[in-house]
């Protein structure tokens, strides 16, 4: 007789590895590509049962303990990653209403903060506040911090304009910065896009990261990069051409 024949919950995993599996013949593991060739290869990868994102990981030739060397900033992409952000508002009473209009899922001042300072639940994706309720926000810190989450002037978190910072985030405003191991991941659109439109995404993206090197680091900028789906393999590319 033969094995056991899994059924049920079983079968997604076996389609997943079978997805993979099929995804990987598809690439040359020595091979480095170009942006192009890397994104309309990664369109032919077998679907997943759910729009997979399109994620660019680079490798950057920097030292992450060194403070002038760290890499961050924001970027607006041309298509949005297709993921809407639920966005936290900090403001002071006189801005609520502003901020509930410029689309804000939770708006408060210092009772806001108490509650989750209280209860520790972070039902959001981004935060953004008013200059003034940055000292009140300062209790948070040990809990938005470790999760990127804390307001901050350097990623157009922290601003009078309230209005502005929040359209801008709803729109698909994405924050980025290196790791502790110099590296940065960062989605860059959905499966569902056009070879064109993760190109129009990319591009802007990779041409902002170059702008920002710092002036301290030698050598090979870019050491390492891959672009890869949800559920795929990595594809290299050449991100110094």
């Amino acid at each position: 007789m033969g094995g056991p024949t899994y059924v049920g919950p079983f079968e997604p995993l076996i389609d997943m590895g079978k997805r993979f599996e099929t995804a990987k013949k598809l690439v040359e593991v020595k091979k480095v590509y170009s942006v192009t060739d890397a994104i309309a290869l990664l369109k032919t990868f077998p679907k997943a049962g759910f729009d997979e994102a399109v994620e660019l990981h680079i490798n950057l030739g920097i030292d992450p303990s060194k403070g002038d060397q760290q890499v961050r900033g924001t970027i607006a992409f041309p298509h949005g990653v297709g993921k809407s952000k639920r966005v936290i508002a900090f403001v002071e009473a006189a801005k609520e209403a502003e901020a509930k209009a410029a689309g804000a899922d939770i708006v408060g001042g210092e009772e806001l903060i108490a509650e989750i300072a209280s209860k520790g639940v972070l039902d959001f994706d981004v935060a953004v506040a008013t200059p003034a309720m940055m000292p009140k926000i300062a209790k948070l810190a040990k809990l938005l911090g470790p999760k990127g989450l804390m307001p901050n002037p350097k990623n157009d978190t922290v601003g009078p304009n309230v209005a502005k910072m929040i359209g801008e985030q709803k729109a698909g405003k994405q924050s980025f910065k290196n790791d502790t191991t110099a590296n940065i991941h960062q989605i860059v659109g959905r499966v569902s896009m056009s070879e064109i439109q993760l190109k129009e995404n990319l591009t802007p993206f990779i041409d902002q990261i170059r702008k920002i090197k710092p002036a301290s680091s030698k050598g090979i900028y870019f050491k390492n990069a891959v672009l890869t789906t949800t559920m795929g393999p990595g594809i290299k590319v050449d991100l110094n051409s």
